[in-house]
This record gives C-alpha cells, sequence and structure tokens, in this order.
C-alpha cells in the first residue's frame, strides 16, 4: 500500500514537472520564439499563456520595449567645407519582427547595435559631407536627423527592427578647433571693449575741455563784470572825493599830506634826510597856521 502510495507521488511530480515545462507565460514587455529541434516553429507576440512539447521544445525571449543605442563618446565628421565637427547622438530602436531579427543577427543585441552603429555612421557622414558647418549646427539640424530616421530605419527593417528616432544631442567643434575660436572670440570682445573704452575716453576729454571752455568763459565773464563794477566804484569813489575835496581845497592838501607822512614813516626804521625847511613838514610844523 505504502509502495503504490509513494508511486502515485512520483507519478503526481512527474507530472507536475512535465506540465510546468509544457507552459510558458509571454508578457507585455517581451516576444518569444518557440524552437522545436533548432529550428522556428512559432512566434508569440501576444501576453498570455502558451504550451509546448516538453524536451523537444523550447522558447526565447526577446524585449519588445523601445531601447536606446548610446554612441557615448562624440565622434569626428567632416563638413562640405572639410571642417571637423564633434557629434554626439543616440538612436531608439525596437525589435518588430522577432523572426526576422532572429534570422538576421541571430537574436543577438550586441550585432543588431552594431549594424544600427554602422547605418547611422554611414548616414551621418553622408549627410554632413553634403552641409556647412551653419547648416549642420543650427540651419538644417531638423532636416538630417529626419533623413538619418528615414535611412537608419529603412536598414533596420532587414534585420526586424524599427528605428523610431535618431537625434544629435551635440554638434560641436573639435577641442583643438574649439580653443582657436575661443580665442578669436576673445581676441574680438577685447577689441570691442578697447574701442568702446576709447570712444568713452574720447567723449570725456570732449566733456572736460567743453567744461574748462564754460569755465573759462563764466570766470572772464565774472572778472569783467567784477572790473566794470570796479570801475563804476572808483569812478563814483573818485567823483565823491573830487565833489567833497572840491569845498576845501586846503583840507584836501593836509589829508594829502597826512598820506605822505603815513606812507613815509610805515616803519620804524625807515630814515629821511631833508632839509626842515622843506614843504613836507609844512603842517607839522604849524598845523593851525596852515589850517588857515
Amino acid at each position: 500500500m505504502k509502495m503504490n502510495i509513494g508511486n502515485v507521488l512520483i507519478a503526481a511530480a512527474v507530472v507536475l514537472i512535465l506540465v510546468s515545462m509544457s507552459m510558458f507565460v509571454v508578457d507585455q514587455r517581451e516576444n518569444a520564439i518557440v524552437f522545436q529541434l533548432g529550428e522556428v516553429v512559432s512566434v508569440k507576440t501576444t501576453p498570455g499563456l502558451y504550451f509546448k512539447v516538453p524536451l523537444m521544445q523550447n522558447v526565447r525571449f526577446f524585449d519588445s520595449r523601445i531601447l536606446t543605442l548610446d554612441t557615448g563618446e562624440p565622434e569626428r565628421f567632416i563638413t562640405a567645407e572639410k571642417k571637423n565637427v564633434m557629434v554626439d547622438s543616440f538612436v531608439k530602436w525596437r525589435i518588430v519582427d522577432v523572426k526576422q531579427y532572429y534570422i538576421s543577427v541571430g537574436g543577438d543585441e550586441m550585432r543588431a547595435v552594431t549594424r544600427l552603429m554602422q547605418t547611422v555612421n554611414s548616414s551621418m557622414r553622408e549627410e554632413f559631407g553634403k552641409r556647412t558647418i551653419h547648416e549642420v549646427v543650427s540651419g538644417e539640424r531638423e532636416q538630417i536627423m529626419t533623413v538619418l530616421r528615414e535611412k537608419t530605419d529603412a536598414d533596420a527593417r532587414k534585420i526586424g527592427v524599427q528605428v523610431l528616432d535618431v537625434r544629435l544631442k551635440r554638434v560641436d567643434f573639435p577641442v583643438e578647433i574649439s580653443d582657436s575660436v575661443y580665442r578669436r572670440m576673445d581676441a574680438e570682445r577685447k577689441r570691442v571693449a578697447n574701442e568702446l573704452r576709447a570712444s568713452g575716453a574720447a567723449d570725456g576729454e570732449k566733456i572736460k575741455a567743453n567744461a574748462d571752455r564754460q569755465r573759462e568763459v563764466i570766470l572772464a565773464e565774472a572778472y569783467r563784470e567784477a572790473q566794470k563794477t570796479k570801475g563804476e566804484g572808483d569812478a563814483k569813489a573818485a567823483s565823491l572825493y573830487a565833489s567833497a575835496f572840491g569845498h576845501d581845497a586846503e583840507f584836501y592838501a593836509f589829508y594829502r599830506s597826512l598820506e605822505a607822512y603815513k606812507q613815509s614813516f610805515k616803519n620804524k626804521s625807515d630814515v629821511m634826510v631833508m632839509d626842515p625847511t622843506s614843504a613836507f613838514f609844512k603842517y607839522l610844523k604849524s598845523p593851525s597856521k596852515a589850517g588857515k
């Protein structure tokens, strides 16, 4: 009895193993190829549960999602002007015909990537060789990417792959050319800055010269007005003096003598040798008489 139970359990286990080996699941992110003795017998592209013949058939799964091929390091291309440019790009692709993909590249993703890179590089060299640097960098960049996608997709279909997009991330000059361009730009900016400084200095000198001229004009006019006012004042003072002194000529003579004494004996060390009878001492001898 125990042996019968054991045999049943063994049989059940064998059945379970055979059933598990005969079932496989395909999810929405992948496709599957069923092989029988190395030959493709069916392709499963719809998600679900499927069956196969155990031991005789095997299944291989392939990613059906959109994949990215990034070139990594920028590559050098030559434009129509024989100028070098460094291009960094990437490709979006996916497997659309899994059977053709397996037949063409043996289902090896690296072989498919190599094929795509060769096609993209060849197309880029052709397109860049027909355009100038300006057209490559900005003028026809969208057009170039469209042409690259169409050409690459047409070739990729032969291996069961669809190319969804080819993008140029960066188009730049090589390092040595970039340094040269930077130096030229720096020199040009310095030249412009020097011109602006020189123009500013010239304008500053003009403004300063104009200010100095206006200053001199203002000072001259002020001096002229001052001299005019002073002359008028002196003339009026002289008129007043003449009018005042004209009323008493003797007082005027006395006043003049006092001014002469003041100027003559201004310093203590001054010495004057004169005849005592000189008219200079007229008002010192007898002021009262002189006043009369």
